[in-house]
């Protein structure tokens, strides 16, 4: 049978797709132990998982992509589920990161506007997850910050403040949220979860990664394997399965 053939009689395969969108810590997540890494691999011929994190930004520069990157024709349908995981770049001290600091009232409202724009999609509250940014230990990240010659540019009470800010966008909108900052401070020394005091560790990933398949596995559970089992292919006539 000639391909193209083939591909007029087969439906076409889609992959349902997750949609991780933040900042840094989203776009390490597929190096290894990385807690998206983690995803897919639990998600392996089920869905996608596709990593949008954008290193450095912020909820300001963040919800003006967001419509480049899910539109209502081409992409929303496919969705099983989004998170959203800013603010350790919103929380930056005015002072000392004004490039990358957003005040806490317009980080709220940034994170509002974003989880508003995936209803208007047709992405429904229940497949949106907010993520609190990670507590920061702050003699840690002051090292990274001398050695680029930098202050200590966050404080973690001032990170608190927009977590908490986070849990409340969620809380209104209806959407699940994932409050990493109070879960890694259960553990009173929460620096083994931080590589920098700001980025996850092996350990960090390891722990985001089970508190988020937690939230994921009902979601997604039901969700079948796409394409038969090898050994439940007619070898005899394999189109009878395969298309």
């Amino acid at each position: 049978m000639a391909l193209a053939e083939a591909g007029a009689r087969g439906r076409l395969l889609r992959w349902p797709r997750v949609l991780l969108f933040g900042d840094s810590i989203t776009e390490y997540s597929f190096q290894e132990n990385g807690w998206g890494a983690y995803l897919a691999e639990r998600l392996v011929r089920k869905c996608d998982v596709v990593n949008r994190g954008i290193s450095g930004y912020n909820t300001r520069w963040a919800k003006l992509i967001l419509p480049r990157l899910i539109t209502e024709s081409t992409s929303a349908d496919s969705i099983v589920a989004v998170t959203i995981f800013f603010g350790a770049n919103d929380s930056a001290l005015k002072e000392l990161n004004p490039k990358q600091h957003v005040p806490l009232e317009e980080y709220a409202a940034n994170l509002k506007s974003m989880v508003q724009y995936l209803k208007s999609v047709d992405i429904t509250a229940d497949r949106i997850i907010l993520i609190t940014p990670p507590p920061l230990q702050e003699s840690a990240w002051e090292k990274a910050c001398l050695a680029k010659g930098d202050k200590l540019n966050r404080c973690n009470a001032t990170t608190g403040q927009y977590a908490q800010a986070c849990v409340q966008v969620a809380r209104e909108c209806g959407t699940d949220v994932l409050d990493l900052w109070t879960l890694m401070q259960k553990n009173q020394d929460f620096s083994s979860y931080l590589s920098d005091g700001l980025h996850l560790s092996t350990k960090g990933n390891s722990f985001l990664a089970a508190q988020l398949w937690s939230r994921l596995e009902n979601k997604l559970s039901a969700l079948p394997s796409l394409l038969p089992y090898w050994r439940d292919v007619d070898h005899t006539n394999p189109e009878a399965s395969l298309l």
